[in-house]
């Protein structure tokens, strides 16, 4: 019980901890900068729908206006057998852009496979319907291709309230962003952006309509000899999802599908072969779909060794304390719901137990054999910047 109790408090404590810190350490020695320089070689565009007319228009303007030299940008809507107007609304700014219609709905990437089909570009930019770029959007993103190194490129994300207005980051998306920065200057990224990412056209060929778009281009590009990279200036805007229920669907839904690419790849995890990679691989992706299961074996150790000294009985009060101030940051009560906005000693923990909880879902759906291939839009909302 007590190697059971320290081991998974050391895994919960790594995953979230001592992983950054290591990445921190390494790049006190290890420095790995991106050489960005203005080019601008053929960009193809792809924006991926499924049933977006209310959406679609905004995202097409956004997109026909990015400060990018025309000739050299070709837009390209993959619609994932659209049943309402998307397609209709898609089709009326031909030739400015061409509409590419998945015969029958397969998810995101069987629809963005048919549009990749008839690119052309060097450089393929995926992005949502529900994220708006800035003027530059394009322009920033492509200038780290100029780089030798770079086979891929990850954006950030940034929320907008309710007035439009660039609301502050949370606490864990500065902390994602601080961890993908650092995973950068040491070595490569292990995930990207899924609303808007870019890659090398070869990087591209290796293309599967059965796994998870952003996370699968970014192994692809490894192992073609490329990494990874954050552009910290490229950014793409959206508002939040407003229903807490399809937000947590949705991070299962990522999870699953996270958890099958790397299933898929596992050979990816022998550092006698990707050295540095594999490493941040266990840590970042593994180690974190690891921690469900560390935290209930902790807290179940812990209960059994509570007797045994005070120091087991002060870790399981903390362990208690901690889980009720989840369970009171996700009360539905209004005053509390409120409070918990408010006092991070509330929110964190809610949002730790919470995220970890569709994690546990996620690998109990990932047992059963659910793959998730379909794909719903977001909740999220668009808007224009």
């Amino acid at each position: 019980m007590a190697v059971a109790f320290w081991g998974s408090v050391a895994l919960v404590f790594y995953a979230y901890l001592g992983y950054p810190r290591a990445l921190a350490m390494i790049s006190l020695f290890r420095d790995r900068p991106v050489r960005k320089q203005k080019i601008t070689p053929r960009v193809s565009f792809i924006i991926t729908a499924h049933n977006e007319e209310a959406r679609i228009r905004a995202k097409i303007d956004n997109t026909l206006a990015q400060d990018y030299p025309a000739d050299a940008l070709e837009v390209i809507v993959a619609s994932d057998c659209s049943s309402d107007r998307t397609d209709a609304i898609v089709s009326a700014y031909a030739p400015r852009l061409r509409l590419a219609r998945a015969p029958e709905r397969r998810g995101k990437e069987a629809a963005q496979q048919i549009a990749l089909a008839s690119a052309t570009g060097e450089i393929v930019i995926f992005s949502d319907v529900a994220t708006t770029l800035a003027s530059g959007g394009v322009s920033t993103m492509v200038a780290n291709f100029a780089d030798p190194t770079v086979g891929c490129v990850s954006s950030v994300d940034r929320f907008i309230d309710a007035d439009g207005r660039v609301s502050g980051e949370g606490a864990y998306v500065k902390y994602e962003m601080l961890l993908r920065a650092l995973e950068t200057r040491v070595n490569s990224l292990v995930g990207l952006s899924g609303s808007f990412f870019a890659a090398r056209r070869e990087v591209c060929q290796r293309w599967s309509a059965e796994c998870q778009s952003d996370f699968n281009t970014l192994l692809s590009a490894v192992e073609m000899g490329w990494r990874g990279v954050l552009d910290v200036q490229s950014a793409g805007y959206y508002r939040n999802i407003v229903d807490d229920r399809r937000e947590f669907q949705r991070k299962i839904r990522t999870v699953v599908r996270g958890i099958f690419v790397l299933a898929a790849n596992r050979r990816m995890l022998n550092p006698l072969r990707y050295g540095l990679l594999a490493w941040q691989l266990a840590s970042h992706k593994l180690c974190r779909w690891l921690v469900p299961f560390a935290m209930i074996a902790a807290l179940v150790s812990n209960a059994a060794l509570v007797t045994r000294s005070p120091l087991y009985l002060a870790m399981f009060l903390v362990q208690s304390a901690f889980y009720a101030a989840a369970l009171a940051g996700m009360s539905g009560m209004s005053r509390l719901s409120r409070l918990a906005v408010d006092v991070p000693a509330l929110k964190l923990p809610a949002f730790l137990l919470v995220a970890n909880l569709g994690v546990l879902v996620a690998w109990i759906r990932f047992a059963r054999g659910d793959r998730i291939v379909f794909w719903s839009p977001s909740e999220r909302l668009s808007t224009l910047r």
